[in-house]
């Protein structure tokens, strides 16, 4: 957790931006937010087109890039994160890199189906590989805290189910016995990497809510 956590004199806010464009994500942490007492926004409903770049080395460094920079431009509790793929095979790869895996510009399916072409030839045993997601939430005054989650898994061969987004398809979680995608969206709203890291951002969130909900 980032050593400037602190929950002592934090304003209580009823808005919470989310720093993502992209609408898959948005739908995840909405429902996963969505028993808080709090308004939940996101860059397109707040106009914000700027796009923060991701020099970061890792993802923790990325979603507090995030996290600060929107939160000082939009006043507002921010939340951000910075997630992908790790594949043991690639020695960690894609990584930081997964939206940007295979070059700037392709689909989600071009991207995992480029994945899969790197790994042609890769036994099951070897393909193992984890999503990994850094959640960060920031004050307009540049506090924060980060929490994170994983989700183990393998890589398939070839794509599997129709829901999701990213690399879901061709993800494989074993104790489910599907792909990313072919879960329904409350399982993968209770396991996946981005609802673990959220867990713990949500104890500290309802932390800073309490004052509203009991009033």
């Amino acid at each position: 957790m980032d050593p400037q956590t602190s929950t002592e004199n934090i304003p209580v806010t009823t808005r919470l931006l989310v720093a993502t464009h992209n609408r898959g994500k948005m739908r995840e942490y909405a429902a996963l937010l969505a028993d808080l007492p709090i308004e939940v926004t996101w860059l397109d409903a707040e106009g914000i087109a700027l796009e923060v770049d991701e020099t970061g080395a890792t993802f923790a460094e990325n979603a507090i890039l995030k996290a600060r920079a929107y939160a000082a431009l939009s006043g507002l509790l921010t939340w951000a994160d910075d997630s992908g793929l790790e594949v043991d095979a690639l020695e960690g790869r894609p990584g930081v890199y997964s939206a940007r895996y295979g070059g700037p510009g392709l689909s989600d399916d071009a991207r995992y189906r480029a994945l899969l072409a790197e790994l042609a030839g890769v036994p099951d045993a070897a393909r193992t590989a984890r999503f990994h997601c850094v959640v960060a939430i920031a004050r307009p005054d540049g506090k924060l805290f980060t929490t994170d989650g994983t989700v183990e898994g393998t890589i398939l061969h070839e794509a599997r189910g129709s829901n999701g987004f990213g690399y879901d398809p061709v993800f494989f979680v074993p104790e489910y016995a599907a792909s990313m995608a072919e879960l329904s969206a409350e399982v993968k709203n209770r396991i996946s990497h981005r609802a673990r890291a959220a867990a713990n951002a949500r104890t500290i969130l309802a932390q800073w809510l309490a004052p509203d909900a009991a009033g």
